[in-house]
């Protein structure tokens, strides 16, 4: 298992406020749709990331994590496991405290570069579904 309940925990109650979607769109057939709006709803303030760089839920869109002019604290890859490495990597260069790959997006050895450069990381878990049970 890629993150147990005490990273899933300290990430969405300690590293910050401040979460950058990967993959998040005005698609509301996607799941990141549903998923940011939760995270909303839970107080996140959450940040588009995709190559249209689209308007989602009242936040501006960019189209690349390096774009974004301001800090973030976590990563949320929606994105598919063959591109879920470089996504990881570009969270480690941007200064984020922790990334989290969507149900079904796994690459170990995104996994472990992640750790080793002292990011925490859950994978193949969703906050939407973990949030709910912390409060």
């Amino acid at each position: 298992m890629y993150g147990d309940s005490a990273t899933i925990r300290k990430i969405l109650t300690e590293l910050g406020d401040t979460w950058a979607v990967v993959g998040l769109s005005t698609n509301q057939r996607r799941p990141a749709y549903g998923v940011a709006a939760v995270l909303q709803r839970f107080g996140k303030r959450v940040v588009p990331v995709h190559p249209k760089a689209e308007t989602v839920h009242g936040e501006q869109g960019y189209p690349s994590l390096d774009a974004i002019p301001f800090p973030v604290d976590v990563v949320d890859v929606f994105v598919n496991s063959d591109l879920a490495g470089p996504v990881a990597d570009e969270a480690v260069a941007i200064g984020a405290k922790a990334v989290w790959f969507q149900l079904g997006v796994i690459d170990e050895q995104a996994y472990e570069r992640t750790r080793a450069a002292g990011l925490e990381m859950v994978m193949d878990r969703c906050p939407a579904i973990e949030i709910p049970s912390l409060r």
